[in-house]
């Protein structure tokens, strides 16, 4: 049986993340669920809660070896980690019950910031794990091989399916291309930092605009 490609989408209320922020404000980490066990999932899908456990010390042991796990903001169809859209780096990964709580630490990436600025505007934000393993017709997952856990952003319409923040700011709002410049100019002009804010407040406002007048 050949391996498959698994991604596995947590909504805000299923991972809970909370946002802790240090006292000088520079840096902010994610906590919450980012894998269940035990469970069948929106994808019909179950991973055994050995399956987690096993996934749980191997990514243990790749944070011990690498001092973390790079994620991006939303996930690839694929298991590679881009360098170019990491937003965050996980920490920390401990089981508890049936489920996979972790800790993630936003990075001034061009992807990380933007993280940080939706979270600042309000926006709630998910979680998505990726790996590859098998499913059997029952949907039961075995031989799972961890890779990350993705952050990923949800609708507030239920049962929406979300659009990838990348193609969202590049195709959804005129001044999308603004937000992914100003994010990557952040890096080396600190002047740049107080209009990244602004232009997403425009695009949210702009993803708004569209929704109620499309209705």
């Amino acid at each position: 049986m050949t391996a498959q490609l698994l991604i596995e989408e947590l909504m805000p209320t299923e991972a809970n993340l909370i946002t802790e922020n240090s006292q000088d404000g520079k840096n902010m980490w994610l906590s919450g669920i980012f894998m269940q066990g035990d469970i069948k999932n929106r994808n019909g899908r179950v991973y055994p809660i050995t399956e987690i456990g096993l996934a749980v010390k191997s990514a243990q042991e790749r944070i011990r070896e690498s001092k973390g796990i790079f994620g991006e903001l939303d996930h690839p169809p694929s298991l590679t980690i881009n360098l170019d859209r990491i937003s965050h780096v996980i920490t920390d990964l401990s089981l508890e019950g049936s489920n996979a709580i972790g800790r993630a630490k936003l990075l001034e990436t061009p992807m990380g910031l933007i993280a940080k600025e939706l979270l600042k505007s309000g926006v709630l934000l998910g979680v998505s794990s990726r790996g590859a393993g098998n499913v059997n017709e029952s949907g039961g997952v075995s031989q799972f091989q961890f890779v990350t856990v993705d952050i990923v952003a949800q609708p507030s319409a239920p049962n929406a399916f979300p659009n990838t923040v990348y193609e969202s700011l590049i195709g959804q709002a005129k001044n999308g291309n603004n937000i992914i410049e100003l994010a990557t100019a952040v890096r080396d002009d600190p002047t740049a930092q107080k209009y990244l804010k602004r232009e997403i407040n425009k695009w949210l406002q702009e993803g708004l605009f569209k929704k109620t007048t499309s209705r």
